[in-house]
């Protein structure tokens, strides 16, 4: 069995040394232009090229929740995409997006800016039923999300695309109730996946849908916000403020909008980091159940784009 491991911005090295420890009876390579067909591979952005010369791949691994950059590539019908079923993602992520909401509820930005002023203020406490929170996207993460978010007591709706039932969680589902839910919301976390579907669903019309005051805090990917429409939002009142985590283009370009805004938020797309060891671990358990012809969770459904 050959595995072959290519990753975009990553040193590949301590990913072969991993697997190799994991799965000794395996040949561990890092792919190079030209080498030998392997049997599965561990990506992350891969190139095009890598697939090209790759088509008798049985199964390719992601080494991140999202799978929109594969699925923008040409990989042969017989290779199954395999994605992280979380591997240490979703607690990151349930912290920083509670961390987020937290933030604003409580004002911690604006006593911040006061003390970095000189200024000793005091602002009366918000109650947390004028905050309900919408998590859109209940799939491994958005579901840690939004249980995270209920243990501090604030109303929770969630949004996907077929049913789902959380406890304490008000859900909503389908093209039909998303209306409903975005107007049943002030603060908004998005964490769906990036597909023909949802790119630009984040606009002038769904966050408008938002009520007055209303915060967005993303998480997912850069191409589900329009820039323009949430400049335009925050500048007109109707939303105070943003926490933005990922862009359209990363690093964020010098000038863009975002970067001095007053009213946003910025971290350099850190929300969630992939765990080497937990993610070593659980494909390797992946390649053995599939070596085994057992089925394994986390296979990407290419007609949904997830």
């Amino acid at each position: 069995m050959h595995i072959t491991v290519c990753l975009s911005q990553q040193k590949p090295e301590p990913w072969q040394e991993g697997l190799q420890a994991a799965l000794p009876d395996a040949t561990v390579s890092v792919w190079q232009p030209g080498a030998a067909a392997a049997d599965y591979a561990v990506v992350w952005a891969p190139p095009q090229a890598f697939f090209d010369e790759q088509p008798g791949l049985k199964a390719a691994f992601n080494t991140g929740a999202g799978v929109d950059a594969l699925l923008g590539l040409r990989v042969a019908p017989s290779t199954r995409l395999v994605r992280l079923d979380d591997a240490g993602m979703s607690v990151q992520m349930a912290e920083f997006a509670c961390h987020a909401v937290i933030r604003h509820f409580r004002e911690l930005d604006a006593y911040e800016a006061d003390v970095r002023e000189g200024r000793w203020s005091y602002r009366k406490p918000r109650a947390r039923a004028d905050f309900p929170v919408g998590v859109m996207g209940l799939g491994v993460l958005g579901e840690r999300v939004a249980r995270a978010l209920t243990v501090f007591d604030f109303p929770v709706h969630g949004w996907s695309r077929s049913p789902k039932t959380i406890d304490g969680v008000r859900c909503h589902a389908g093209e039909a109730q998303l209306d409903t839910f975005l107007s049943s919301c002030r603060v908004l976390v998005n964490l769906l996946p990036l597909t023909p579907q949802t790119q630009d669903i984040l606009n002038r019309r769904t966050l408008g849908l938002l009520r007055p005051g209303g915060y967005l805090v993303n998480l997912a990917r850069g191409a589900h916000l329009v820039d323009e429409d949430l400049l335009a939002l925050l500048d007109s009142g109707h939303l105070a403020g943003a926490a933005l985590d990922v862009f359209r283009t990363e690093p964020l370009p010098a000038g863009h909008g975002f970067w001095n805004h007053p009213k946003i938020t910025l971290t350099p797309h850190t929300s969630a980091r992939t765990l080497r060891e937990e993610s070593i671990a659980q494909i390797a358990r992946k390649i053995a159940a599939l070596q085994r012809g057992e089925p394994v969770a986390g296979e990407v459904d290419r007609q949904r784009g997830y």
